[in-house]
């Protein structure tokens, strides 16, 4: 075996002991992640009010407070907007029971199924319908704990972001330690900036459905503005997600076919508009990493991490990909997950 296949199969068994690792240690690395991606949003607001002389600690309060009013602010409004919606629970049950009935006589007429028996069939799912909600309940209490470590790690990275940052620093050579300090920073920035420019694009979703869903006439026009936006966060995917949940109510509640076709039409023009106005605009080419690289890295994050992976997939990768930019013997993977020249120059014409 030559040197070249050995470390080729070195390079292979790292990859593979690195992805078992964030897999087996995803319940202390998955919150740390969150708290440290939450952290570098709020580090320009917790060095502003360093800077009028606020205490670090009291700073970095000051940062959770304001995450937590952004969170209350959010769970108030999906709240109401639910509260709206199981104010015609009745109407959407009856339709529901209406297109079970239909089911019903559809598998009797066509494949012989008869009622008792597809009540029998029904019946000996409850388990695993009881097992499901049993599970769900579970999740949330897990959720919650996670949520308040992630808290937790957000104030601690804020208050002692400088004695990390210098513990890096002494892990490098003297001679390196400015190219560090130069990667560190940008590390930092780009999530920053990558979280920035998602909610000021959610902002600018929330406003084009609204008036789109509005227009249409569709009930409970603004929280589906609302739910379409916020999956924003899972790119390529939410908007579809919230767009097809959008048609589902939208048939429950009798809208014509028209209205339907019309709904698919909106989130056309809105994907339309987002991808060669407001990305260029507003996301800009902070986070360089192209449509492929993306893909497997909100696969990748979902199956090591679940939901919360999916959320930090993409900044996680464009801090990988500055790592990678500065270091030579990983200057090909960088290269790998970037943009192509051809999408560069396209970018730079808009």
């Amino acid at each position: 075996m030559d040197l070249t296949t050995t470390d080729l199969l070195k390079k292979f068994l790292f990859i593979f002991l690195l992805v078992a690792g964030l897999y087996y240690a995803k319940d202390f690395l998955m919150p740390l992640s969150i708290g440290a991606v939450l952290a570098t949003l709020f580090w320009p607001m917790c060095k502003w009010l360093e800077i009028r002389k606020t205490p670090r600690l009291l700073a970095a309060i000051a940062c959770l407070v304001l995450l937590l009013f952004v969170i209350t602010g959010i769970s108030s409004l999906v709240g109401w907007q639910i509260s709206e919606i199981a104010n015609d629970f009745a109407l959407m049950k009856e339709k529901v029971s209406s297109i079970i009935s239909s089911i019903q006589d559809y598998l009797l007429k066509e494949l012989g199924i008869s009622i008792e028996k597809q009540t029998q069939i029904i019946t000996e799912q409850q388990p695993i319908i009881a097992g499901i909600i049993k599970a769900t309940v579970g999740s949330f209490t897990r959720i919650f704990t996670l949520f308040m470590i992630v808290l937790i790690y957000v104030v601690l990275l804020l208050y002692y972001r400088s004695h990390i940052k210098r513990f890096i620093l002494m892990l490098s050579p003297s001679s390196k330690r400015d190219e560090m300090n130069t990667v560190v920073n940008s590390v930092a920035r780009v999530s920053q900036q990558y979280l920035l420019g998602l909610s000021k694009m959610i902002l600018c979703l929330w406003v084009m459905y609204g008036i789109g869903f509005s227009v249409l006439g569709i009930k409970n026009a603004l929280f589906f503005a609302f739910l379409c936006g916020l999956l924003e966060i899972i790119p390529f995917i939410g908007n579809i997600t919230g767009t097809t949940l959008t048609l589902l109510i939208a048939a429950l509640h009798g809208s014509s076919p028209a209205i339907l076709v019309t709904i698919v039409g909106v989130y056309g023009t809105v994907q339309f508009v987002q991808g060669w106005v407001l990305e260029p605009l507003i996301v800009g080419s902070q986070v360089k990493i192209n449509p492929l690289s993306t893909i497997i890295a909100l696969i990748l994050g979902e199956l090591l991490w679940g939901i919360p992976g999916i959320f930090l997939a993409i900044p996680l990768v464009a801090m990988l990909k500055i790592v990678c930019d500065n270091i030579d013997s990983l200057k090909p993977y960088g290269f790998l997950i970037g943009e192509t020249e051809q999408r560069k120059r396209a970018k730079k014409q808009k």
